[in-house]
């Protein structure tokens, strides 16, 4: 395997553990938000409107967990900062 392709094979394979390992925290931190929520709002419903506010500011930061590991998994395939220095190095420059 040539220094091309195990850059390549690297780099999809770092995108893939990036996205499952970097999207289970915010999936469980959301669903325990959620059903904390929901319990908050069984036991106060006069307060629904509160906890829902925050609840959705609460989740859209859990949620930017998930897109900074979507954005890094993007970078490696599309924009992957290595290579250039594996073309430089494979042309013999």
């Amino acid at each position: 395997m040539d220094n091309i392709t195990f850059t390549a094979a690297a780099s999809i394979i770092s995108a893939g553990i990036c996205m499952g390992l970097g999207s289970i925290g915010p999936a469980l931190g959301e669903g325990r938000a959620v059903a904390s929520a929901l319990s908050s709002m069984a036991q106060q419903p006069d307060s629904a409107s509160s906890i829902t506010r925050t609840l959705f500011v609460g989740l859209a930061m859990i949620e930017s967990m998930a897109i900074y590991c979507f954005v890094v998994s993007m970078i490696l395939i599309f924009a992957n900062p290595f290579w250039n220095y594996v073309i430089t190095k494979a042309s013999g420059g």
